[in-house]
């Protein structure tokens, strides 16, 4: 259940309040104790023949099991892997060299997360085609426009991710499912968002996830091939690398968070709401950007004119508010987030909140009223005033 907040102990510095769930969900309870437990019973290697190996095998396939239940897909089609990253670039990969035949062209969204961007990169830097299609002021692809993408000579696979990781738009999957069925161009589709918070829609032919983003541990990748799809791993790559006590883990966590997930969404849902629609009001030259109802439960974002994001999430987190940035303005890129300069959309000062099933109405309520304060000390420290 959630926990409150209260007071910090230490004068002036207020309790921390974790609003970053996109990047990190917490541990669920139920990862905690299958982790405990797998660490106690599933310490030997799966693929020797003694009694101890026989059963961390038993574990490793009943996670498997678990977890393509949820997905909705065969056991034998799901492979646990170390990272989301190292699924997205398998994911790519694959489908690109077992479709070589086929053509060399790999249709995506501008809005793609950079795991997929870089395989893509990867691809066009050994000679092959990149065709992205571009997004609306809400993140969305146009279904036609994509459709228009894979029909054309040479396609070797498409890539659609379910919900974007800045800005929490849903995209059009069942219909651009179709079109690629109808093209014959496998999908693949980066659910690392939407696994274990909401339905994947059918017809994708290649999903990804990481469990990190539903409660589980870190350095859990998924990776689900449709019996069917032609794929070609490199024939350098291990089957399968990720540590037993993380696999069952992150397992058990899915079932878990997929139990949950209406209840939460249903509790979540009006929070986001309510940042929305308050952020709005209270916050001079703000823009609140993503999809305003075809969008993930949890996730907002928004972007602060003359503010710079780096200081604004320094300043939140003095405050104790731990928040993320699709705005990636630094000494290190220089560059703004792509998702947002996709969607022509103000990328300045931009905030990412994304809730998890430990934040309470309470402290959302505190994050609200702190906000305008905050972006105004901000904006007086870089010289704007007067708004």
């Amino acid at each position: 259940m959630p926990q409150s907040s209260s007071p910090s102990d230490q004068a002036g510095v207020p309790d921390s309040v974790y609003l970053d769930a996109a990047a990190a969900a917490p541990l669920h309870p139920a990862a905690r104790e299958a982790l405990g437990a797998a660490l106690e019973d599933g310490w030997a290697d799966p693929g020797k023949l003694y009694a101890q190996a026989r059963r961390a095998r038993q574990l490793l396939d009943a996670a498997r099991g678990a977890t393509a239940e949820v997905i909705g897909v065969r056991a034998e089609e799901l492979t646990f892997l170390a990272s989301g990253t190292d699924a997205c670039h398998r994911a790519v990969h694959g489908v690109l060299r077992g479709r070589q035949r086929a053509g060399r062209s790999l249709i995506h969204s501008t809005v793609e997360h950079s795991a997929i961007l870089h395989a893509a990169e990867s691809h066009r830097r050994s000679g092959g085609e990149v065709v992205p299609v571009p997004v609306d002021r809400f993140g969305q692809v146009n279904p036609d426009a994509f459709a228009a993408a894979v029909s054309a000579l040479g396609v070797a696979a498409a890539a659609l991710m379910s919900a974007n990781h800045e800005v929490g738009t849903l995209q059009p999957l069942g219909e651009v499912a179709a079109a690629c069925a109808a093209a014959g161009v496998p999908l693949i589709v980066d659910a690392a968002q939407s696994v274990g918070r909401a339905p994947v829609p059918e017809g994708w032919s290649v999903l990804v996830a990481s469990a990190h983003k539903w409660g589980g541990p870190a350095g859990v990748g998924l990776l689900a091939t449709r019996t069917g799809v032609r794929f070609a791993p490199d024939g350098a790559e291990r089957p399968e690398a990720v540590s037993l006590p993380l696999a069952v883990a992150a397992a058990a966590s899915l079932r878990a968070a997929a139990a949950e997930a209406d209840a939460e969404a249903a509790r979540l849902r009006p929070l986001v709401d309510r940042i929305r629609a308050v952020v709005a009001e209270t916050v001079p030259d703000v823009e609140v950007v993503g999809h305003p109802v075809n969008r993930l439960p949890h996730l907002v974002t928004f972007s602060c004119l003359y503010v710079d994001g780096e200081a604004l999430l320094h300043a939140l987190d003095r405050r104790g508010f731990a928040v993320s940035s699709g705005s990636s303005c630094t000494s290190s890129t220089l560059r703004p987030s792509h998702v947002l300069e996709a969607m022509g959309v103000l990328s300045h000062g931009n905030v990412r909140v994304s809730l998890h099933r430990g934040v309470t109405a309470q402290q959302v309520d505190r994050f609200l009223a702190e906000l305008p304060g905050i972006v105004a000390s901000v904006r007086a420290e870089a010289g704007v005033v007067g708004l």
